[in-house]
């Protein structure tokens, strides 16, 4: 035989006893417990959603499926941690809004959003609100618009540090309602909560969730929301479309993603899990109870979602004008 054809046999048979044990890998998957690296710390939404969709998969995976919160860097630290993991399904990433907001806020990463993650499936997606104190002047999201148009620069908007979802929805509310206001950051939603109650601010844009109660408590009232459709917690509450401002359009949202290079029947296993899980009654309660409202979505449609996100706070970011980090 000559060099050639034994060059061409060789790489060929390599390649066939390569994609072999890829298929084999895939089809005994998993035979150990999973990990979930989520950047947040317990008990918020985020953690609260993947536990709640982990232990259903766990189910159906036939191993445990454990939860690691590595808060920190905005996100940075752990997304790092499982871009360098072994892409073998057993390290999976919690991704949310802060992966495609990174893409356009940070100079440099030590790895690339798309590049180094394939997403797996979505989970659900949440809705934030525009809210004021019960003492506010503003009853409806129209009188507001008339008063900052008639008073440029003196509105206040609250929100959450810099590159948040909810400050970016705050720039993107400026952006397309056409307002001359300031949108003032703060460390955590309870600073927010705090300055609205004592007149620091006049408005504030924050996730539905951790507000809710004040809302329905009576201390804070909700002049929109800010998602597509109105909220089943505050069917009253109109989206920002109906209150007059029809492109501030924003959700928040969470899904899993694994390293790049993950074994695509993998990766698609993993992917009908989520799905299970979500399809799951009792899963799907817990989750509305939360304000995260389930989402189905095949692998496709999770990598469309992210690119999708990725484009459009990059494209909030360049017209805010926030400096990168």
């Amino acid at each position: 035989m000559s060099t050639r054809r034994f060059f061409v046999s060789y790489v060929a048979t390599a390649c066939l006893l390569m994609f072999g044990a890829a298929s084999v890998q895939a089809q005994s998957y998993p035979t150990k417990p999973l990990r979930i690296v989520v950047p947040f710390g317990a008990g918020g939404v985020a953690d609260l959603t993947v536990r709640t969709v982990a232990q259903k998969m766990s189910e159906g995976l036939g191993q445990s499926v454990v939860i690691e919160n590595r808060p920190g860097a905005g996100g940075i630290v752990a997304a790092e941690m499982v871009a360098k993991s072994e892409p073998d399904g057993y390290t999976l990433l919690l991704m949310s809004n802060a992966n495609a907001v990174s893409a356009g806020l940070f100079k440099s990463l030590p790895f690339d959003p798309v590049k180094d993650f394939t997403p797996v499936a979505l989970m659900g997606t949440f809705d934030l609100a525009i809210v004021t104190s019960a003492e506010s002047r503003f009853q409806t999201l129209p009188e507001l618009l008339t008063w900052a148009r008639a008073n440029p620069g003196k509105l206040n908007m609250g929100s959450i540090n810099i590159g948040s979802t909810q400050h970016l929805t705050a720039e993107l509310f400026k952006s397309v309602a056409g307002l001359d206001a300031q949108v003032v950051p703060f460390n955590g939603t309870p600073a927010v909560i705090t300055a609205l109650r004592g007149g620091q601010i006049d408005v504030a844009v924050e996730v539905l969730s951790p507000v809710l109660p004040q809302i329905k408590g009576g201390v804070m009232r909700a002049l929109a929301v800010t998602g597509p459709q109105r909220n089943a917690a505050l069917p009253q509450v109109p989206t920002a479309k109906e209150g007059g401002v029809p492109n501030l359009v924003a959700t928040s949202w969470n899904g899993l993603g694994v390293p790049a290079k993950t074994p695509q029947a993998v990766v698609d296993r993993l992917n009908k899990e989520v799905n299970a899980a979500l399809q799951n009654p009792g899963v799907r309660q817990k989750l509305l109870e939360l304000n995260v409202e389930p989402q189905l979505t095949t692998v496709p449609q999770s990598l469309e979602w992210l690119q999708t996100e990725i484009k459009r706070w990059g494209d909030v970011i360049q017209r805010a004008g926030i400096q990168k980090q």
